[in-house]
């Protein structure tokens, strides 16, 4: 683990619980914190830098939870040094670091993968076995935001490449490119708050087959959903990211799912990738084109007009 992260909690809950792998060693700046964690979570091993770890031969991969800004660069320097990579969610607001990096784990010959939970879940994968119960998808609505206060969050600091669309909006995308595929254009509108970085987003995807995706997010109210609207009815999830109580709105049905560690499965994947033994979820192509529709929706924000997708 290369950092402390918050987030490490819940990644080391579904490692207890996971089969094909261990988490053996933490990184942090600071030895003394670093060795205090792994007291705390029994980790066998400690180190007080990141490049320490990196050059622990008992390490084959590593799990990125450091800022959005230090992802690449630490990204960049795993697969240096022969790690495998599960990197937190969102990679980078840089379609070319996504591309760069991508193309470096596969000359290693190494798995690099973006770590977003809730593809992983069952609710997810239920979603993508009754979408076909709708018809033909017409719009989709996404929505992700949690109020946030604390102007010395990580989230609302520039200089780490913070904000809405990059902490939570990104699952609003994801969630589009999932049911409709890769958008044509984009439309983004942003507030920026007291920081400089945007607290509340909307954008608009228009796809090649005439979806047209609405998403919306912020650190200003809190409200989560996914709705998918089609020639014969509706598909809606209240709670499509977390999916903490798994259900899903079918034409007025409430269609319950089976709940399951999302960050279980997702180490489980990536170990069997990492070993050979099965296909990863989230590789190349997804993070490249999450990549892109970020920094188009970004573009967009800032010039006030409607921006094409790199392909």
């Amino acid at each position: 683990m290369l950092s402390t992260a918050r987030i490490n909690r819940l990644v080391l809950e579904g490692a207890r619980e996971a089969e094909g792998g261990e988490v053996t060693a933490v990184a942090s700046r600071d030895l003394a914190r670093a060795q205090a964690y792994a007291r705390e979570h029994e980790i066998p091993r400690a180190h007080g830098s990141y490049d320490s770890l990196l050059a622990d031969d008992a390490v084959d991969a590593v799990y990125i939870s450091l800022p959005n800004s230090l992802h690449h660069v630490w990204t960049m320097r795993a697969l240096a040094a022969g790690k495998h990579v599960l990197c937190e969610k969102p990679y980078s607001r840089r379609a070319a670091e996504a591309v760069e990096a991508h193309d470096a784990a596969a000359r290693a010959g190494l798995v690099l993968s973006e770590a977003f939970m809730w593809r992983h879940s069952p609710q997810t994968q239920r979603v993508l076995e009754l979408l076909p119960e709708i018809g033909e998808l017409q719009a989709i609505r996404a929505t992700f935001a949690f109020p946030l206060a604390d102007a010395t969050n990580v989230r609302m600091l520039p200089e780490l490449d913070g904000g809405a669309l990059m902490d939570v909006g990104c699952y609003c995308v994801s969630a589009a490119r999932l049911l409709a595929g890769e958008p044509e254009h984009v439309f983004g509108e942003q507030v920026l708050g007291a920081t400089g970085v945007d607290v509340r987003f909307s954008g608009l995807l228009r796809f090649a087959s005439g979806v047209l995706a609405e998403l919306t997010c912020g650190f200003t109210f809190a409200h989560q959903q996914l709705e998918a609207i089609g020639t014969g009815g509706t598909l809606c999830v209240r709670d499509p990211w977390h999916a903490r109580q798994p259900v899903i709105e079918l034409n007025g049905a409430h269609i319950r799912v089976e709940h399951a560690n999302s960050y279980r499965r997702e180490l489980e994947n990536v170990s069997a990738a990492i070993r050979g033994d099965g296909p990863l979820l989230l590789g190349r192509e997804d993070a490249v084109g999450q990549a892109r529709v970020i920094e188009a929706l970004y573009e967009s924000a800032e010039g006030g007009s409607t921006v094409a997708v790199a392909t």
